[in-house]
């Protein structure tokens, strides 16, 4: 009898599943750079079209295949061409370079989409982009103001079929509201709470070819209209993934995305999901040798190419500079590709037969540099119309390009002239300004405190003279006992356990020590476990020595050399005068290739995995003496409060949040102390009650793919130190984070007018111009972003006599022309919006 009822049990529900309309979302990603036969590919997809007319495809390739294959087989691009804007093909992820999007700034994620989406216009313009989807984890919390802003009505927060590098939180039903940081929402198709990831794979989530099992549990969760999907791999020879005809897998219907939510799911409701950046589980080889530098080298390129479009506004409003638009869009490009998610996820596959992607980024993020430094230089000299004032005088220009006002140290290297002179330094207003000078074999160099405006630049003056004096320095240093201190800052550190630091003492925050006392770690050491010595090594076991490098009014820089399991490693500490950021530069001297991370990996296929707990590899270490502190971190236009007890993971289908985009913010929920961590690279960091906050430095064993991460030369990274009192956003961490990412530019000029002036101001704290480039036509493109500031309004000031105003959206279209009020040869305007909101506007100039 129990069989019988079993058998109707079954019988019943298969017979339900079956009677189940479901839907498939087919298609293929990659490209040019991410694996697509030119020679055959595109007739291949236009003969499967044909062949099979009820097949429907959506395409992620990368934009600029479409050049290639143009040349390559003009035949077949014209026929595919021609079928393109019909109803059997959609185009779901225009991005130029299908970023990962959660570990680049979000300025690159609009760039991303820009010009890739242009570029596809060329190709195909009677295409729009209605859906965003994705075959690998491409997401990050921000994209529905950015895709809402860009026209997009829809996403899909699935990617079944090739979750190596992570998966979203599994949640709802057929359809839910996204909702993001700013309030934007958009409608999605989530990866359902019923779609688990699968049984004995690591790469693959339940929805990934309709199977009985999926569709059973899509039925028992009330999922009416259950969806699967899988992009296929462009290198791949298949045509309709499940099946065609009478022999489509559980009778399923093959259907776009846009066509899927349109025109077949429920289409809309009432489930709103407030999507946080921790609800995006990734994992990349944080800490291998050949990630680290490709993130560094990301992001000094991410800093430099939007630098060099602030720089050239500010030039341009002065006296009319344009950069060479092609040299800034090439610019850009090979930034894009850069930020490719194969380069983040394979970087040892080769793209061509002499270079893999490490060595390919390498060249292209040089190529990034060396375009920007040129474009940086022409912009500060382009002005030839100014006299020189002062005969004997030579000009120093402080450029500026953040939002708010600054006052910082700088130095520079001073011209061969003054070096047998007496001279004296004086601001735009004629007041001298205490300086040092100080000799390092053949250069001199100068060190002094500038004020910088908002967006804009100062000016000074060196003259033949008598200076009257460097400032009293309140600087103390003890090479024997290891201490420093300035007007800021006092640290000790313990050279007989490696130069950890035992003291932190913050004298603007009630000199508070941040350095905790009762833990088993130390601030500052370095610890990880040496698989191959079968132990957990740290700095802390060997004695370190410390010397002077630099010790003037302004700056105290210290060398501290130790080892750690007997390879050397040398860290420099800096304090500057009047600076809330420690800076720290370390760099290890490997004598061979240690295998570092929880233990030697055989099988990179399981779904245990060696490199996962960040706990086992080379961590900076940061204890710190806070009361029930938690964490909060930045991510693209987001900053996330994490819900995590901990980091802590040891398999691929139990992956936490855990990465430092640009910084992490330990804060106390019972006292007002906090100490920040920013990062000069996108990579992991650790943290759980019992284990203190670490900076992921090094990884080396076998990784994904099987392939092996060793290490082959010297560890180099940059972090900085922030202790403060307040959150994250009373302490403006995000202002000093971009004070570290975008520093003040110092030139030597020959002709200039001797004045202050800021281009753009604000009324209130908190917004950032995360851009503001020059468009053909000579308008100027302003990107503003609420990093941390309230949703009132406020009064941005512009030093031009604009003509107009508007605000517009990403695709350029006016959304709202603003009021002017016009005074002295300024422009006002009122802006608000709300927390972590983005707003574009085109200025109009005289």
């Amino acid at each position: 009898m129990n069989k019988f009822y079993f058998s109707l049990l079954v019988s019943y529900t298969c017979l339900a599943v079956h009677s189940q309309k479901a839907f498939f979302v087919d298609g293929y990603h990659g490209g040019i750079y991410g694996h697509y036969p030119v020679q055959w590919k595109t007739q291949f997809i236009v003969d499967q079209l044909a062949l099979h007319p009820e097949w429907r495809i959506c395409m992620e390739i990368e934009p600029e295949t479409w050049d290639t294959v143009r040349v390559k087989t003009p035949n077949a691009y014209q026929k595919f061409k021609q079928i393109a804007a019909g109803k059997q093909v959609e185009f779901t992820n225009p991005a130029y370079a299908q970023p990962y999007c959660y570990n680049i700034s979000g300025e690159s994620i609009i760039r991303q989409f820009q010009y890739g989406m242009e570029k596809i216009k060329q190709h195909f313009p009677e295409v729009d982009f209605t859906t965003y989807s994705v075959e690998e984890p491409c997401f990050s919390s921000c994209l529905p103001q950015i895709l809402k802003s860009f026209g997009f009505k829809y996403a899909v927060l699935k990617n079944p079929n090739t979750c190596w590098g992570g998966y979203t939180q599994n949640y709802g039903g057929e359809i839910v509201k996204w909702i993001g940081p700013d309030g934007s929402s958009i409608l999605t198709v989530p990866r359902y709470a019923c779609e688990e990831l699968e049984k004995n794979s690591t790469w693959q989530t339940t929805a990934w070819n309709n199977s009985d099992a999926y569709l059973q549990a899509c039925n028992k969760a009330g999922i009416r209209h259950p969806v699967g999907m899988c992009f296929q791999d462009a290198g791949w020879k298949n045509g309709p993934w499940i099946g065609s005809g009478r022999h489509i897998k559980n009778n399923s219907v093959y259907v776009t995305w846009r066509d899927y939510i349109e025109n077949n799911s429920i289409g809309k409701t009432d489930d709103i999901w407030h999507f946080s950046q921790e609800d995006l589980h990734v994992n990349l080889m944080w800490g291998s040798q050949t990630l680290q530098r490709i993130a560094q080298q990301v992001r000094s390129a991410e800093n430099r190419v939007v630098m060099a479009e602030k720089i050239s506004v500010i030039a341009y409003a002065e006296n009319g500079y344009r950069y060479p638009q092609n040299e800034l869009d090439e610019a850009w490009r090979t930034l894009m590709l850069a930020q490719h998610h194969d380069s983040w996820i394979v970087p040892y596959n080769r793209l061509n037969k002499q270079h893999t992607w490490a060595e390919e980024i390498e060249r292209w993020t040089a190529q990034t540099n060396a375009v920007t430094d040129r474009i940086i230089e022409e912009a500060i000299h382009y002005d030839k119309s100014k006299e020189m004032l002062h005969e004997k005088s030579i000009y120093i220009r402080i450029y500026n390009t953040l939002s708010f006002d600054r006052n910082e140290v700088v130095n520079l290297l001073l011209p061969p002239e003054c070096a047998a002179t007496d001279m004296a330094l004086y601001d735009s207003n004629g007041q001298e300004i205490r300086c040092s000078v100080e000799q390092d074999n053949d250069t001199i160099r100068l060190f002094f405190v500038a004020d910088a405006p908002a967006f804009g630049y100062s000016t000074y003056s060196i003259r033949q003279g008598k200076s009257s004096g460097e400032e009293v320095s309140v600087n103390r240093v003890d090479e024997s006992e290891g201490l420093i201190e300035n007007d800021m800052y006092k640290i000790v550190f313990d050279l007989s356990k490696g130069g950890r630091i035992k003291k932190l003492i913050a004298k603007k925050e009630n000199n508070k020590d941040f350095a905790a006392k009762n833990s088993p770690y130390a601030l500052g050491e370095l610890r990880g476990y040496f698989y191959d010595e079968a132990k957990f090594c740290s700095s802390s076991e060997a004695a370190a020595r410390m010397r002077v490098v630099k010790n003037n009014p302004y700056e105290i820089k210290v060398q501290i050399d130790g080892e750690i399991a007997s390879h050397p490693f040398t860290q420099w500490v800096r304090l500057v005068k009047g600076q809330k950021r420690i800076d720290f530069e370390l760099a290890i001297h490997w004598k061979n290739n240690a295998g570092i991370g929880e233990y030697r990996e055989k099988n990179w296929r399981a779904n245990r995995r060696a490199y996962c707990d960040d706990r086992f590899k080379l961590n900076v270490l940061f204890p710190a003496d806070l009361r029930s502190p938690r964490i909060y971190k930045d991510a693209p236009f987001d900053v996330c409060e994490s819900r995590l007890d901990n980091t802590f993971f040891q398999t691929w289908d139990g992956i936490k949040h855990n990465i430092i985009l640009h910084w992490v913010d330990l804060a106390e929920q019972d006292g007002d102390y906090a100490l920040a961590l920013l990062s000069d690279h996108t990579t992991s960091y650790s943290y759980g009650e019992d284990f203190p906050l670490g900076l992921t430095a090094q990884y080396s064993g076998i990784g994904l793919w099987g392939m092996d991460y060793k290490i082959t030369q010297p560890l180099k990274m940059k972090y900085a130190l922030v202790p403060h009192r307040g959150k994250w956003d009373e302490a403006a961490v995000s202002a000093c984070s971009d004070s570290w990412n975008e520093p003040l530019v110092c030139a030597y000029i020959p002709r200039a007018t001797v004045e202050n002036k800021s281009l753009i101001t604000f009324s209130k704290s908190g917004y950032q111009i995360t851009a503001a480039q020059i468009r053909d036509d000579g308008k100027i493109v302003l990107r503003l972003f609420n990093a941390d500031g309230d949703n009132t309004a406020r009064k941005i000031t512009f030093a031009l006599s604009l003509l107009s105003v508007k605000e517009i959206d990403l695709n350029g279209n006016v959304i709202e022309r603003k009021k002017l009020e016009k005074h002295s040869g300024k422009t006002d305007i009122t802006v608000s919006m709300p927390r972590f909101g983005i707003r574009t506007f085109l200025l109009e100039t005289n």
